[in-house]
């Protein structure tokens, strides 16, 4: 499978479209082959419809801008016709979308084929994706490890080389983790740069569709795509979107990069440490000037993220009651019993202590007490970040502490599968833009080598000068071409 258009890049993908090399049909061919001989192992797909995307591949105008380009889309993301389970028993089988979310129109105006479901956490409440609670999956470098989470398949099939790129979605670092735990490209953007609408809401106030891809050139051409205002989503900016592929200029010299000092602690695995001291040295080594700054509030991060996303997942799962769709008790003694015995059998137990927690801080007698002051901490870390970028262009820090774990080592400990995102979860609180690209790998216990990747922060509407730093560190390192040992 040398050859196979699986292992491409968006960009070579279209190279070879436009120069007559293959065609889309061959194109999506080959990704079905490379899905049939690896996922049964991998997870990545919850479902897949070869057909129909065998179906658009021959309609496709390979000179619009993603024309013929298979993108994989997590499973949580309405696109009409085909099912959006979330990976949660509430909706297995029972819902079929009966519209396309904004992006998904997008993508298809652009030309782009949405093909298959990526698996996920259920309903985007985790870290490893081992809440999903339809099927299993597994880090593609290491199969007994986990792919991260929350978007853990779509960062599985970029990974290995079963999608060219994917969509996922990011509320505490649900894209950049799992990129970092499986050597991809990760992008959230800034809150309400890209359209919520179709998206299937955990905390409405920190949910943010981005791109998964193999490089950075990839991500700038999907989220030229996909950003943009919407009238159907209040809270999607009215700003012009840029053509972001002309940010990759390949030079970081004169930027100023910013390392918290909050976020080089002694909980970082040694060998990430070396990995993101090593990319530091060289973005010093391109051009770029590294600068020190603090983040006073980054302690209250974790507590903050874990009472305004639990309080907004409560509010918004209130619409799951297996009355309107989904899965429903069929033998029940009046509505509220019905109510109960149709979310304890459809939600998991994460989602459940989730929707317990975000019920609690949100009651009478508590909501002042945790959810109003929750916000006014989270004024103040949005002020730490205003106060540091009034300093720099953008900030560094591992994406995560550690490389990706082993599946059930922290499943009877959330509260250590929450730590998994300290470094992530501050940027949506902040309503920042983030990436995560590959910096190097660790050697596990067991002689594998595991992906590190290199976050890189900035302030609202700045996707540009991040990719234009992950593009530079790409550009000038071969990190993000390296590739599971079984590819």
């Amino acid at each position: 499978m040398s050859d196979s258009a699986s292992r491409l890049s968006i960009v070579e993908l279209q190279k070879d479209y436009r120069s007559g090399k293959r065609s889309p049909a061959e194109a999506v061919n080959d990704i079905i082959d490379s899905i049939q001989s690896r996922d049964e192992k991998l997870g990545a797909y919850i479902s897949f419809d070869p057909e129909a995307a065998l179906k658009e591949a021959e309609a496709s105008d390979v000179n619009l801008p993603l024309g013929g380009v298979p993108i994989a889309i997590k499973d949580l993301i309405n696109v009409e016709g085909q099912p959006c389970t979330c990976a949660s028993r509430f909706l297995d089988s029972s819902y079929t979308s009966t519209y396309d979310a904004t992006v998904i129109t997008k993508l298809r105006r652009a030309g782009a084929i949405p093909l298959g479901r990526t698996n996920m956490d259920e309903f985007a409440m985790g870290s490893s994706s081992e809440n999903s609670g339809l099927k299993p999956s597994a880090n593609p470098w290491d199969i007994e490890r986990v792919p991260g989470g929350s978007s853990g398949g779509s960062a599985i099939c970029v990974a290995s080389d079963t999608a060219i790129a994917a969509l996922g979605s990011d509320t505490g670092g649900s894209i950049r983790q799992p990129a970092s735990f499986c050597g991809c490209v990760g992008l959230k953007p800034t809150y309400g740069r890209v359209s919520r609408y179709g998206l299937v809401a955990f905390a409405s106030s920190l949910d943010q569709i981005g791109p998964i891809t193999k490089t950075s050139q990839d991500a700038a051409l999907l989220l030229s795509v996909i950003s943009g205002g919407d009238p159907r989503d209040s809270t999607a900016l009215d700003a012009d979107v840029p053509d972001y592929s002309n940010s990759l200029s390949g030079d970081v010299k004169g930027l100023r990069v910013g390392l918290p000092k909050e976020y080089f602690t002694s909980g970082i695995d040694p060998g990430v440490k070396t990995c993101i001291d090593d990319a530091i040295s060289h973005l010093e080594k391109l051009g770029a000037e590294i600068v020190e700054v603090s983040l006073p509030h980054t302690e209250y991060a974790v507590a903050t993220y874990y009472i305004i996303a639990t309080a907004e997942a409560s509010a918004n799962l209130a619409r799951f009651d297996g009355v309107r769709y989904g899965n429903r008790a069929t033998s029940h003694d009046g509505i509220l019993d019905h109510y109960r015995l149709s979310r304890a059998a459809g939600f998991g137990d994460e989602v459940k202590r989730r929707i317990i927690l975000g019920t609690y801080v949100l009651s009478s007698g508590y909501n002042d007490a945790y959810y109003v002051r929750a916000q006014k901490v989270r004024t103040l870390i949005r002020n730490d970040f205003a106060t540091a970028f009034s300093e720099v262009d953008v900030i560094v820090s591992p994406t995560a502490p550690t490389t990706a774990f082993k599946a059930g080592e922290k499943s009877s400990d959330p509260l250590q599968m929450y730590l998994a995102d300290i470094f992530t979860i501050a940027a949506n609180l902040a309503g920042i833009c983030g990436a995560s690209t590959p910096c190097g790998t660790v050697q596990s216990d067991t002689g594998t080598a595991l992906p590190v990747g290199l976050q890189i922060l900035g302030p609202h509407l700045s996707e540009g000068t991040v990719l234009r730093i992950t593009d530079a560190f790409e550009k000038t390192t071969d990190w993000h071409r390296q590739r599971p040992p079984s590819q």
